[in-house]
């Protein structure tokens, strides 16, 4: 008989602390996994409990609740009959582990703690866990009493252990260990392993999938082996969403892989696979000569079959398929369209808000809330329920659905045009009209000289001195001020327009919007932006997306959305619009940095991802812009100055930037992913910056000799 079997893998969008709510999912896809004939299921990394908990893991509270839920899912006998792998975290000796149950027909198994925690970027593991440092290392763990008295067993193994079943032999990894350079799957695998499943909890970021998907098929390619991936889906409660993307790999080739961007609460994957193509592939004899001395592994004896036992129900194995991967645009489409979705459904608020300016940062917020309408009319009409019971809820429909995202979005999406008599242009202000009626938003337009000039007289009234703009006659200072105090007034105005319309509009359940932030990361990282102005809001769809992909993202959604207006942002020159526009003056964002988007996105890439302070930039970039025809070494050196001391004096506007989605590996969040000091010594005098114009200098003088 062929040595066929059927596995399951999940993804779930679980929520930090939502212990019912991932309860019920956890049940909900071992049940389709069971429905499908699968003999062992995974899910994904810490699912009882949501991986977002943060320094919640440090309360008692969290392991006595996942304990819980545990509980229920070993009394409930619907959930017999098949393997289970479920991710949560669990005490032990006085220590915390992210762990892994094995569990069959109501009996844990094992526990399998993670042996490598994350602790980079966006990942604090370290902080709550402590990591199972003791490769093939078994002890007991002592049951809780009721689980005792269910079980009828008072201790069961706990460690990098080995399920020896009656057909093939199976073991765990956990997220951050496939990444690892000495992986535990190369030790397992010559050991004998067949089956590997790996608990995940991996957040989306710009074309990272390729190097998701690359290892998890090197995890098998050289070895052999059968690999499981299961991920969480969604928003788990902070700005990172994870995206989903189970897989279920043999010998290196996807045999299914899951959606990356999905609506779906509970997406189960299930593969029919053979035993014996793993068995074959393993047949060089180097890899036997390797495997005779491969560490031993404690192996737990589980009397229990995964191959299928009835000859009638055999299928063929699940053919190999190419990888999918979504263009970085569609990413910028999807990703944080389905971010928003989940924070709107859950924060149990009215919609959202955008102030429209008429710029492509706006107008790119704008088009992903219009991706998000797009996804949830999708959804309703492939028959979602959670999606259906959600959009009933929000946007209070009792009969009829929407059966286009221009209908929803005019329910749940409101956009705001805030001007000024001589500082916004008649362009900027149609372009904004024209994309609202395109998306199908509810608008709003008008002008705030009323409340410029009445902060702008109070200084006036106090002090008898009257700021002007530069192209009046005013200082640097006064015209900074002026801008700011516009830049704050749309702040302001945004949140009472939120906290208004659904009272206008007369929509049933009241409630207030949330505002959408528009500065991207460049901006950010630049400081180019008022402290508290119109970028200050709930959330910034766009706040990790650098403004070069910003414009291939509108430019992509111009002719996938059907949206020719878009072609008119990708043209316009980027502008703030605040300060008075004259017949030789339009304020520009580039010339007000000093610097391009593009330039910033090469800083910021080098700083964060490569690691490079001041000087080490320097030396990079004579290399990448320096050379005969090209920047002089000087040139070099005054921008990559330039951009330290802005990004430096400015830093302190990250401490307080608007909770972004994460897309981009270099983004300056202060809040979680680039822990820096934001009060630096004077850029000028510093170090680094002596040292860069002592290289220059040299450079400078051996090109005199030469």
């Amino acid at each position: 008989m062929a040595n066929l079997i059927t596995v399951a893998t999940c993804s779930l969008n679980q929520w930090a602390l939502d212990w019912e709510g991932n309860l019920a999912r956890i049940k909900r896809s071992i049940h389709q996994a069971k429905e499908a004939g699968a003999s062992l299921r995974t899910g994904p990394e810490l699912e009882i409990s949501g991986y977002g908990c943060l320094d919640h893991f440090l309360e008692s509270d969290i392991y006595d609740q996942s304990m819980d839920m545990l509980f229920s899912i070993v009394t409930d006998p619907s959930l017999h009959g098949i393997l289970l792998d479920v991710g949560l975290p669990i005490m032990h000796r006085g220590c915390r582990f992210n762990s892994r149950a094995i569990i069959l027909d109501g009996n844990i198994l094992c526990l399998r703690p993670k042996m490598y925690l994350a602790n980079d970027g966006n990942f604090r593991e370290n902080r709550f866990f402590t990591p199972w440092n003791r490769p093939r290392h078994v002890e007991q763990y002592n049951l809780p009493p009721r689980f005792q008295k269910h079980q009828g067993t008072r201790q069961v193994p706990i460690g990098d252990v080995v399920l020896s079943l009656n057909d093939t032999s199976l073991a765990a990894e956990t997220c951050e260990e496939l990444f690892t350079p000495q992986a535990p799957h190369i030790n397992m695998g010559l050991n004998g392993v067949e089956i590997f499943t790996n608990s995940s909890g991996s957040h989306h970021s710009l074309r990272k999938l390729n190097e998701r998907i690359a290892l998890i098929q090197e995890a098998t390619r050289k070895n052999g082996g059968i690999y499981l991936y299961a991920n969480q889906s969604g928003c788990d409660g902070d700005r990172l969403l994870y995206d989903g993307c189970s897989m279920i790999m043999v010998n290196g080739e996807i045999v299914v892989q899951g959606s990356q961007f999905s609506l779906e609460d509970v997406e189960v994957l299930t593969a029919t696979v053979d035993l014996e193509e793993v068995r074959a592939y393993r047949f060089a004899p180097s890899r036997g000569f390797q495997a005779v001395q491969a560490p031993i592994y404690e192996r737990i004896e589980v009397d229990f079959s995964l191959c299928h036992d009835n000859i009638e129900v055999l299928e063929v194995p699940s053919a190999p398929q190419a990888a999918k991967y979504h263009l970085p645009e569609e990413e910028i489409a999807l990703g944080p369209a389905c971010w928003l979705w989940d924070y709107l459904r859950r924060s149990k608020a009215a919609g959202y808000l955008v102030p429209l300016s008429g710029g492509i940062d706006s107008c790119a917020t704008a088009t992903i809330v219009y991706s998000m309408c797009r996804l949830v009319v999708q959804a309703v009409k492939a028959g979602n329920k959670d999606v259906i019971a959600d959009v009933r809820r929000i946007a209070a429909y009792s009969d009829n659905l929407p059966n286009t995202p221009e209908e929803f979005c005019c329910q749940i999406f409101h956009t705001v045009y805030l001007g000024m008599e001589n500082q916004s242009s008649k362009e900027t202000r149609q372009r904004a009209k024209d994309l609202s009626e395109r998306i199908g938003s509810y608008h709003s337009d008008l002008n705030i000289d009323d409340t410029f000039h009445a902060t702008k007289n109070l200084l006036t009234q106090g002090t008898g001195f009257e700021p002007k703009f530069k192209v009046h006659g005013g200082s640097v200072t006064e015209n900074l001020a002026l801008q700011n105090i516009q830049a704050r007034s749309r702040m302001v105005i945004s949140y009472y327009y939120a906290q208004m319309l659904p009272t206008v509009r007369q929509r049933p359940g009241g409630g207030s919007l949330l505002v959408l932030g528009s500065s991207n990361v460049d901006e950010c990282l630049r400081g180019y932006l008022t402290k508290y102005d119109c970028s200050s809001a709930d959330l910034n769809p766009i706040g990790s997306i650098s403004k070069t992909d910003l414009k291939s993202f509108i430019a992509w959604a111009s002719k996938s959305f059907d949206m020719p207006i878009l072609e008119e942002f990708i043209h316009a020159t980027p502008t703030a619009e605040l300060e008075p526009i004259t017949e030789n003056y339009v304020q520009s964002d580039e010339a007000d940095m000093g610097m391009t988007y593009a330039e910033l996105s090469r800083f910021g890439t080098l700083r964060k991802q490569n690691k490079l302070g001041p000087y080490r930039m320097f030396l990079r970039l004579l290399n990448e812009w320096g050379g005969e025809g090209k920047l002089s070494p000087r040139d070099i050196a005054t921008k990559v100055k330039r951009f330290h001391h802005f990004y430096q004096i400015n830093r302190h506007k990250q401490t307080v930037a608007t909770p972004a989605y994460h897309a981009e590996s270099y983004s300056p969040d202060d809040h979680r992913f680039d822990l820096r000091p934001f009060i630096y010594p004077p850029a000028f005098e510093s170090w680094s910056f002596k040292k860069i114009d002592e290289r220059v200098s040299a450079m400078e003088k051996a090109l005199e000799r030469k």
